[in-house]
């Protein structure tokens, strides 16, 4: 049993689904939505899947940004998924027919960017894509994600979009910049290209068993420092990392019955 307490941001995304399944490992959970509710002492952090560019700007209109990056820092263990992992990295890639890079505040901007869709655009995609996803016909999607056998691994990981088909954001992701990486958004692909996998997480001695995996406008991880430890990988792409106190996935774990990447990531508050 847990017998922790978890702080799990709460301003957008998947984070009921984290919740409940820190609920059923045995924890107590805080879900974080304003200042006051740091005032109890955590013992971990999760940052949930949504969007990105939402949940950055909802931290620092909220006030919750600035607590929390110290709260990282200071080695308060954290479990990011997805769009999680985007608010923990040094540095954001968007590509499209344009690209920029964004680390420290900084903007790299094309001569010509491309058209972006409207914040408003974005937010409803992210809100509806694990429902959307549900519905395509892919079956071993929709059976990893009712918590179904994992699907067989793939032996590399899907390719690259072509930049054409992805749109490059005009809003900068102002995370806590805290994990020494370097994610592309939408890197496997936008709501179209979501898929599952299976993939072994590496563990002290080896090779542990298979996870499931369920990518959804997945980021990719495209560079990591020396000091990055690779959890989980697709032929050599790393999709699950660690450094120090803080795990990084480009995946959703909560939408599969494993608990390995959650028991994990409470083992490190033990």
């Amino acid at each position: 049993m847990c017998s922790r307490r978890i702080g799990v941001l709460a301003v957008q995304g998947a984070f009921a689904e984290h919740t409940a399944r820190l609920h059923q490992l045995g924890c107590e959970t805080t879900e974080l939505r304003q200042l006051a509710d740091l005032a109890q002492p955590l013992d971990g952090l999760v940052l949930p899947g949504g969007e990105s560019t939402t949940q950055a700007k909802l931290l620092r209109d909220l006030g919750l940004l600035e607590p929390l990056r110290q709260l990282v820092r200071g080695g308060l263990p954290v479990l990011g998924t997805c769009a999680g992992l985007i608010l923990l990295a040094e540095t954001v890639e968007s590509t499209g027919d344009g690209r920029h890079s964004e680390q420290n505040g900084e903007r790299e901007r094309p001569a010509r960017p491309a058209a972006a869709p409207s914040a408003a655009t974005e937010t409803a995609t992210a809100a509806s894509a694990a429902s959307a996803v549900k519905q395509q016909s892919s079956a071993p999607l929709a059976a990893a994600i009712a918590g179904a056998s994992a699907p067989e691994p793939l032996t590399a990981p899907p390719p690259e979009p072509p930049a054409s088909s992805a749109i490059a954001s005009p809003h900068p992701v102002e995370g806590f910049r805290t994990l020494p990486v370097t994610v592309r958004r939408n890197g496997y692909g936008r709501q179209l290209g979501s898929f599952t996998t299976a993939a072994p997480l590496h563990v002290k001695h080896g090779e542990g068993p298979l996870v499931p995996l369920t990518f959804i406008r997945a980021p990719r991880i495209v560079a990591m420092d020396p000091g990055v430890e690779t959890l989980v990988a697709l032929g050599s792409e790393p999709v699950a990392v660690r450094f120090g106190n803080q795990i990084g996935c480009c995946f959703h774990p909560e939408l599969n019955d494993d608990n390995a990447l959650y028991q994990l990531f409470l083992s490190l508050s033990a």
